[in-house]
């Protein structure tokens, strides 16, 4: 037990020298990229981490939060006990009120952004327990998301967003692959406007929106 404690002590000393010793978004970059393209749980969880101390150190970057925040949601989609898919979801919404704090008010492609991670940590709430939850998150999903289409429609996240929610909703209730292909194609047509040159201006999504699409063609 005191070798693991070590070792996590080590690792985390280790990643904020290498925070401390980069810049901002050099750190970021590489940190994305890392927490992306992981399929091991524990590599996942120490970007995730990671992003964190970024947060703290570079505490001035509305991205930073952002990214960390965004890091916490996609770990709750991998966690299966639901008082820990909480407490994922509870410091995403800190992180979140902090990249909002810190943002420019007066850059709509920032707060639509912003809007549409909201809308996602919303929808994370849903999936924790459905049936108690879809009245109230599903309508701060909905909110979220027209706020972040008033500041920016050409925000792709918006629509990946809205097809992922009515790809799992059931077709009775105006769900399925149909209703949800529409979303995802015009998705598409904005990811492919998007040049992802600059780490601080959210670019994710788009590699899986285009799986969405293909479960979308393919027969039940």
């Amino acid at each position: 037990m005191k070798k693991r404690i070590l070792l996590a002590t080590l690792f985390l000393v280790s990643m904020t020298y290498g925070v401390f010793a980069q810049d901002y978004k050099t750190t970021l970059a590489t940190t994305y990229k890392a927490f992306n393209e992981t399929k091991d749980a524990q590599e996942k969880l120490n970007q995730s981490n990671r992003f964190g101390l970024i947060a703290k150190k570079f505490n001035t970057e509305w991205s930073a939060a952002y990214y960390a925040a965004w890091s916490k949601i996609l770990l709750n989609y991998d966690e299966k006990d639901a008082a820990k898919k909480d407490a994922l979801l509870d410091e995403a919404d800190d992180l979140l009120s902090t990249a909002a704090s810190l943002s420019d008010k007066n850059n709509k492609q920032q707060q639509s952004e912003i809007y549409a991670l909201t809308a996602m940590a919303a929808n994370a709430r849903i999936g924790v327990d459905p049936q108690k939850r879809w009245k109230k998150y599903g309508k701060i999903f909905e909110d979220n998301l027209e706020s972040a289409k008033k500041d920016n429609e050409a925000n792709p996240r918006i629509y990946f967003l809205k097809g992922t929610s009515k790809f799992y909703t059931p077709k009775m209730f105006g769900g399925g692959k149909k209703n949800a292909l529409e979303y995802f194609e015009k998705a598409d047509g904005y990811f492919a406007k998007e040049t992802g040159d600059d780490i601080t201006m959210p670019s994710w999504g788009k590699e899986v929106n285009a799986e969405y699409i293909k479960m979308c063609k393919t027969d039940d």
